[in-house]
């Protein structure tokens, strides 16, 4: 079995790469939707982000995600300690995740696989791309926020050009090029 990483900025379609992966019939662990659940349920989450946080870091027994989303967005080293506080969690459920498949190739959609290191543990990673004004785009419709709001959060993200060089594939998801053309391509090559 191999383990392939998928990811890339705000708005350029990991999500999307991953639903054409899964009606393929390949299975695709979201780490996003993971680390969301994970911070509602793991006691051991709980308790540091509330160390770090405070006690409103979670409101009625679930995590106040606004909260949670300004502190990331405006304090990268409160970031990098939330990350250092979940991650290793999300990271242990994939590869658990990953144990129950019976698939020759699983895959991991998750925006932060470089910035964490977790694109060390999988076989090949895939960086989704598109241009900047689609991505604005997309989010603002996805999101309901301003186009400076969208700045501002990937002000927070590396860069493609960041990531361009730890990626073993690139998918370039910009409305032109047909994107399930090129995934047909990739998973030949994966096999």
């Amino acid at each position: 079995m191999k383990k392939i990483g998928i990811t890339g900025g705000i708005g350029a379609g990991k999500s999307v790469v991953g639903k054409v992966l899964e009606a393929m019939h390949f299975p695709v662990y979201y780490s996003d939707q993971e680390s969301k659940k994970l911070a509602d349920s793991h006691p051991q989450i709980r308790e540091e982000l509330q160390k770090l946080l405070g006690n409103e870091v979670y409101l009625d027994n679930e995590l106040n995600r606004g909260f949670l989303a300004d502190k990331i967005f405006k304090d990268a080293a409160i970031r990098e300690k939330i990350n250092a506080i979940i991650h290793p969690h999300v990271r242990l459920g994939f590869e658990k995740w990953a144990q129950t498949q019976q698939s020759e190739l699983v895959f991991n959609e998750a925006a932060i696989l470089f910035e964490t290191g977790a694109f060390k543990i999988m076989d090949a990673t895939i960086l989704v791309t598109a241009p900047l004004d689609i991505k604005i785009k997309r989010v603002q419709l996805r999101d309901g926020i301003t186009r400076e709001q969208v700045l501002d959060r990937m002000a927070n993200q590396w860069t493609d050009e960041q990531k361009i060089p730890l990626a073993d594939y690139i998918l370039v998801n910009d409305g032109m090029q047909p994107l399930l053309t090129q995934i047909e391509v990739l998973i030949e090559k994966l096999m």
